[in-house]
């Protein structure tokens, strides 16, 4: 008869090399990605520089690409929106790095301050603003990268059927991301 008392274990159990979870050079998983999130969040000298404003439109950079992933750097004035749209297939995180921003969703309406992370699924509809008096910065990662942002009427119904290539035909013209 077997019992717990009857198990032994010898040695140690990371030594056996099917248990041991290989690092991950690039993210993999929803904790990866808030996590590069985060750490890009925190890392101002790397991206504080390149912040630029422009008072006809949102200004935004691709910040970094990766396997499966881009991340993106925007720049909000006062009244700048992005419109209701959705991601489309990306699923992505926003996280607020300067100013704040209103999330706008079917739910109801969210302020995002610094350090607020936003993750959201593929189809996730949303309208982001900046409703202060004061510019705002913002960082999206997006996973798989970004390749479309369908326009909606209005949120919470289906994306308009003249989806916006989030990626013009022009390579050298960045998507404009929000």
């Amino acid at each position: 008869m077997n019992s717990d008392s009857d198990l032994q274990i010898a040695g140690d159990l990371l030594e056996v090399a099917h248990l041991l979870q290989p690092a991950s050079e690039h993210p993999a998983t929803v904790a990866d990605f808030a996590g590069l999130a985060r750490e890009l969040a925190a890392d101002r000298a790397n991206w504080a520089p390149l912040v630029r404003y422009d008072a006809t439109s949102r200004w935004y950079h691709r910040l970094r690409t990766g396997p499966g992933y881009e991340v993106w750097l925007l720049s909000w004035l006062p009244g700048q929106g992005s419109g209701p749209h959705d991601h489309g297939r990306s699923a992505g995180v926003l996280t607020v790095v300067r100013g704040a921003l209103t999330e706008h969703t079917p739910g109801g309406r969210h302020t995002l301050l610094p350090g607020a992370r936003r993750i959201f699924a593929p189809g996730y509809a949303h309208e982001v603003v900046n409703d202060a008096m004061e510019p705002a910065v913002s960082l999206h990662v997006y996973y798989p990268g970004l390749t479309e942002m369908p326009v909606r009427a209005v949120l919470g119904a289906p994306a308009a059927q003249d989806a916006v290539p989030a990626v013009p035909a022009v390579p050298a013209v960045p998507a404009m991301p929000s």
